[in-house]
């Protein structure tokens, strides 16, 4: 009689932990079986450009700079890895089937005096670009045709800025101006107004500042210039 009282125990001990063992191990299982995000690595080249990548891909910018926890969308490094969220191989970036070809100059994005020029020091930094001294108000035209791929308002030292990637391994830069009329993600043509001349940032006077380069490199304007 004892002996059956204490199997019987026994059984009402065993029977919540086996209960909480299956609860336990239940949870386990919807962890495994969460789908893992899908979609393809691809590592940056020479010339590319975050904005250049999300289109080709067909994805927005912002959900890569998400993705791969970028600091910025303007930043990035040959080399990289970037994890493209939701992309098949099959859409594979085809670099040299999507370049445009370039023309080989670049036109004057404002008219003007250059009262600095490439790689002159003001103080312990270099120019990366030339300083075209303008009327305040003057129109900022494209340098050459292309898609805005950056625009901030108050970029640190050099106010309102434009960055256009002119898909052929090449950008131009437009900053310290007064007023922006483009949008991120908008074709642009060569001699199209994008902006007005200002002196946002540091600027003490009107003036353009204006930078081409090729990858993530600054290359002197007059290489490239008429």
């Amino acid at each position: 009689m004892r002996l059956t009282r204490y199997l019987h125990a026994l059984a009402a001990i065993a029977l919540p932990i086996s209960l909480i063992g299956c609860a336990s191990t239940g949870t386990i299982i919807d962890r495994s079986e969460r789908p893992m995000p899908t979609g393809v690595y691809y590592e940056v080249q020479r010339g590319d450009t975050l904005w250049r990548i999300a289109k080709l891909y067909e994805k927005d910018v912002d959900e890569i700079v998400k993705a791969n926890r970028l600091p910025s969308a303007t930043k990035i490094d040959v080399g990289q890895k970037l994890f493209i969220p939701g992309a098949s191989e099959n859409n594979t970036y085809a670099t040299a089937s999507n370049t445009r070809p370039f023309s080989g100059k670049f036109s004057w994005p404002v008219v003007g005096k250059v009262t600095s020029h490439f790689g002159e020091k003001n103080g312990l930094v270099k120019n990366k670009g030339i300083n075209i001294e303008a009327r305040e108000g003057s129109k900022v035209v494209a340098a050459d045709s292309g898609v805005v791929s950056f625009i901030d308002e108050n970029m640190k030292g050099l106010g309102k800025t434009i960055i256009i990637d002119h898909e052929n391994g090449f950008s131009t830069v437009y900053a310290h101006n007064s007023s922006i009329s483009v949008n991120v993600g908008q074709k642009i043509e060569r001699n199209q107004v994008i902006a007005y001349v200002g002196k946002t940032g540091r600027a003490e006077k009107p003036y353009l500042h204006f930078q081409i380069r090729k990858g993530h490199e600054p290359i002197n304007p007059f290489y490239y210039l008429p």
